[in-house]
């Protein structure tokens, strides 16, 4: 792979070490001759990631999420380095980061795609998605009755807490804790979680990634909250409808040429069990 000469980092200051890490790291990529910049505000701006080859984003998923939409619409690869705690979307920890930094900066790395939901709420308006939306009523202790449209297929109205729309790499994460299926995520596809439906065949729907998805709220008085990756809330009365699409966008994450994704499956959700002698 190209040579990394041109870095930004996005600190987490608020996370134990990440600014020692970082210190270490913005150490390693000056001795090999790249440059750096940092900032420890995110969500960043566009413009932030102008000219730069990657992004090293130190904290925990949520601080990664706040580079997302940048990083996507710039075509910046993020390398995400952990200091949260179950850590999906910054895959290396401290020691690994230290110990893979160079070989990283020289090239020595891989990339991995992930699909992005696009949520449209209003004409022009589009946000993106790397784990999921939310669709639930603004007050967030009512009932909500949400119809649902495939490709203006009308697949069923929920009674439910909400509705979550979540991407493959966004499986790992409340549609996870929701009761939905894990999605490898390099699949291009959403799923749909009902949270707490009212009618327990209502279960999780796995769509294809060109689909067109639109719910409506049942009655026209209702006011929704849209959450974006639990990070961006949108207000939504009327009765107008939330489209949501897999976007031709994408985000490119880095890895180091080791990296083995179930391998952080199992050790992330602590998965018992090992391999067969042999295989």
């Amino acid at each position: 792979m190209t040579p990394l000469r041109h870095l930004a980092f996005v600190i987490n200051a608020q996370k134990e070490g990440a600014a020692d890490i970082a210190h270490d790291l913005m150490a390693i990529a000056t001795e090999a001759g790249a440059t750096v910049k940092t900032t420890s505000d995110y969500p960043v701006a566009d413009d932030f990631l102008e000219d730069c080859d990657s992004c090293c984003v130190i904290g925990g998923d949520g601080t990664l999420l706040g580079v997302t939409r940048a990083a996507a619409r710039s075509n910046v690869p993020i390398i995400g380095v952990n200091r949260g705690s179950l850590g999906f979307l910054t895959t290396f920890s401290a020691e690994q980061a230290r110990e893979y930094f160079a070989d990283i900066i020289a090239g020595n790395y891989t990339i991995s795609e992930r699909a992005l939901l696009d949520c449209s709420s209003a004409p022009g308006q589009h946000d993106l998605a790397l784990n999921d939306v939310l669709i639930k009523d603004e007050r967030h202790s009512r009932l909500v009755e949400l119809s649902l449209f495939a490709d203006d297929e009308f697949v069923t109205t929920y009674s439910c807490d909400g509705l979550i729309f979540s991407s493959p790499t966004g499986s790992t994460a409340y549609n996870l804790s929701a009761g939905g299926p894990l999605i490898h995520p390099t699949a291009e596809t959403i799923v749909l979680t009902p949270i707490c439906p009212h009618t327990l065949s209502n279960r999780s729907i796995i769509f294809r990634q060109d689909v067109q998805l639109r719910v409506i709220p049942r009655h026209s008085e209702a006011c929704l909250l849209v959450a974006v990756d639990g990070q961006r809330n949108i207000s939504i009365c009327e009765g107008n409808p939330v489209h949501i699409t897999v976007s031709d966008k994408k985000l490119r994450l880095i890895n180091h040429s080791t990296y083995n994704h179930f391998a952080v499956v199992r050790q992330k959700l602590g998965w018992s069990g090992g391999a067969i002698k042999g295989c």
